[in-house]
C-alpha cells in the first residue's frame, strides 16, 4: 500500500484533466507517466527534497519519489539561506529541485519518456518513509515528522470515497506544498476525482477571480487567507456561484472573520478541518450542516459549537487528561490526546505515542457531550501568574470582541511578584485602558491583560499561524 497507487488508480479511471497549474493541465495518466520517468533519477539519491512553490512539479516529484521507493521532503522556499542549508545538512545526498530548475525538469521528462523505458516503480512497503515534513516551529525549533504510506492511505481510505466527484468538480488549493494540508490535497482530490488548481502564491483578489475563472466547487484556505478574501468582498455577497465547500483550518480563526465569511458566502458550505502534520491531516470536522445551525441559533450552546473544530471523523478517538494522565470529564479543560491508524507521531524514527497508542497534540480544549472539540491553545502557551494557569486564547477571544481590535495575542512576560504578568499585543486601534477595562467586564481582574501593546501585524508563519516565540522573545526584551 503505497500513495503511488491513488495515482495509478486515477490514471485507469479515466483521462480527463486532475490537475492545473501555470496555464497547462495534465491527465491522471499523463501524470503518471512523468512520474514514472522521474524514477530512474530519483532512484539514485536517499531523498528527493522540493524547494518550489505549487507547480505541476509538485504532483510529479511526489508520485515520482513514491515510485521511486525515497521519501519527498517538501522545504519551505521562504526560509532564509542559513536555514535552508540546515535542512539541507540533515539529508545527505538528496536531490534537490529548485524553483528554478522545475519547469526544466517537466520538459526533461516529458521527452524522456517518449525515449527511454521506464524503470521498475519500488514495490510498495507501507511501512517505508513517504513524507518528511518540518512542522511550522511557532514555539520551539522545527522537528521532522515521518508519515509512512501507511499513514496516508488510511486518511484516505477511512475518510474519502474513490470517484465519488463529479466531472464539473474543481479544488483551489493555495497553500503552500511544504504544508501538511498542501500534500493531502493533492492525495484527496486526485483519489475523488476532482480537478486541482494550483495558485503558485496567495492574493486574495487573484483567489477569487480563479474561482471564477476556474469554476471552483472546493477551496482551502488559513484563517489569514480568509481574513484577506473578506476583506476585499465589496458588500454582502463575494459572487462566486460555483465555490460549493470551503475549508479553513491551520490556526485559530478569529469568530468576527468566520461570520464575515459565512455573511459573504451565503450559498458555501463551510468546513472548518482540525489536524496536525504528525496526524497525517484532518482528524476532526465541523461540517457545513453544524456551520448554518450554529450560525442561526438562538442556543448559546449551539451557537458555541462556530468556535469549535467538530466531530472525531472516522477511525479516529479523542481523549482530554488532566497533565498527570487522567481523563477529565466532558467540558472540562484539558490537554488533547489522538489516536488511530493514519496518526504518525514520529519524529526521526523516534515515536511520541504513548503505550496505548494515543499522541500527545500538547494542545489545550475540551470535548462537550455531543463529541464537539473545542481546542482552547497551545499547552506551551499556558501562563502561569500567581499559581494560576491562564490559557491566552481565553482572553484573546473576549479581546477580539472588542471594538476596533482586529487581532490579539496574549503573552506572558516574567514578573518579579506575580511570576509572569499578561501582555496583549493587538492589531488595530483604541484606548489602551478602555481595552483592558473590556475585557475586565467579562473575565475576572487575574485575566485582565497588565498591559496592552498596539502593533501593526502579529508576527506569523506564512500559512497564518501565530509566532508566539518570537513575540515572546521581542516581549521580554522589552520589559527586561
Amino acid at each position: 500500500m503505497n500513495i503511488a497507487m491513488i495515482l495509478e488508480m486515477a490514471a485507469s479511471a479515466g483521462d480527463r484533466a486532475v490537475v492545473t497549474a501555470g496555464g497547462r493541465s495534465l491527465t491522471a495518466a499523463e501524470l503518471l507517466r512523468l512520474a514514472r520517468a522521474a524514477v530512474p533519477r530519483f532512484r539514485k539519491h536517499p531523498a528527493v527534497l522540493y524547494l518550489g512553490t505549487n507547480h505541476l512539479a509538485f504532483p510529479v516529484a511526489l508520485f515520482g519519489a513514491a515510485q521511486a521507493g525515497v521519501p519527498f521532503v517538501p522545504l519551505n522556499y521562504r526560509l532564509g539561506e542559513q536555514q535552508l542549508e540546515a535542512l539541507k545538512d540533515r539529508h545527505p545526498g538528496a536531490l534537490v529541485l529548485n524553483p528554478e530548475d522545475l519547469d526544466e525538469l517537466i520538459a526533461t521528462l516529458d521527452a524522456e519518456a517518449d525515449t527511454v523505458e521506464p524503470a521498475e516503480p519500488a514495490i510498495p512497503d507501507p511501512d517505508a518513509v513517504a513524507v518528511i515534513l518540518y512542522t511550522s516551529g511557532t514555539t520551539a525549533a522545527p522537528k521532522a515528522a515521518l508519515l509512512r504510506h501507511r499513514h496516508l492511505m488510511a486518511y484516505i481510505f477511512n475518510t474519502l470515497e474513490f470517484g465519488a466527484s463529479d466531472e464539473t468538480e474543481a479544488a483551489l488549493v493555495a497553500v503552500p506544498p511544504y504544508h501538511i494540508a498542501g500534500l493531502t490535497n493533492l492525495l484527496s482530490n486526485l483519489y475523488t476525482g476532482r480537478r486541482i488548481v494550483y495558485l503558485s502564491a496567495f492574493d486574495p483578489s487573484a483567489w477569487l477571480e480563479t474561482v471564477r475563472a476556474e469554476k471552483v466547487s472546493h477551496a482551502l484556505v488559513v484563517p489569514t487567507m480568509l481574513a484577506r478574501v473578506v476583506g476585499v468582498v465589496s458588500g454582502d455577497n463575494a459572487d462566486v456561484p460555483s465555490l460549493r465547500s470551503l475549508a479553513y483550518g491551520g490556526s485559530r480563526t478569529p469568530r468576527p472573520v468566520l461570520e464575515r465569511a459565512l455573511q459573504v458566502f451565503p450559498d458555501t458550505g463551510f468546513v472548518n478541518a482540525y489536524g496536525l502534520t504528525e496526524t497525517a491531516s484532518s482528524v476532526a470536522v465541523l461540517g457545513p450542516d453544524d456551520h448554518r445551525e450554529a450560525f442561526v441559533s438562538t442556543d448559546p450552546a449551539v451557537r458555541d459549537r462556530l468556535g469549535s473544530v467538530g466531530r472525531a471523523l472516522p477511525g479516529i478517538e479523542f481523549e482530554v487528561r488532566t497533565p498527570d494522565g487522567a481523563p477529565v470529564a466532558p467540558g472540562e479543560q484539558g490537554l488533547v490526546f489522538v489516536r488511530g491508524d493514519q496518526v504518525s507521531g514520529e519524529y526521526g524514527g523516534q515515536s511520541s505515542l504513548d503505550d496505548g497508542g494515543w499522541f500527545p497534540t500538547r494542545d489545550l480544549g475540551r470535548l462537550d457531550a455531543d463529541g464537539y472539540l473545542f481546542i482552547e491553545g497551545r499547552a506551551d502557551d499556558t501562563i502561569i501568574r500567581g499559581g494560576e494557569n491562564i490559557a491566552p486564547a481565553e482572553i484573546e477571544d473576549v479581546l477580539l470582541g472588542c471594538p476596533g481590535i482586529v487581532e490579539a495575542a496574549v503573552i506572558g512576560v516574567p514578573d518579579p511578584e506575580w511570576g509572569q504578568r499578561l501582555v496583549a499585543v493587538v492589531v488595530g486601534e483604541g484606548d489602551p485602558e478602555a481595552v483592558r477595562g473590556w475585557v475586565k467586564e467579562r473575565l475576572r481582574s487575574s485575566k485582565t491583560p497588565d498591559a496592552i501593546v498596539f502593533r501593526n501585524e502579529l508576527p506569523k508563519t506564512d500559512t497564518g499561524k501565530l509566532l508566539r516565540r518570537t513575540l515572546r522573545a521581542e516581549l521580554e526584551d522589552s520589559h527586561a
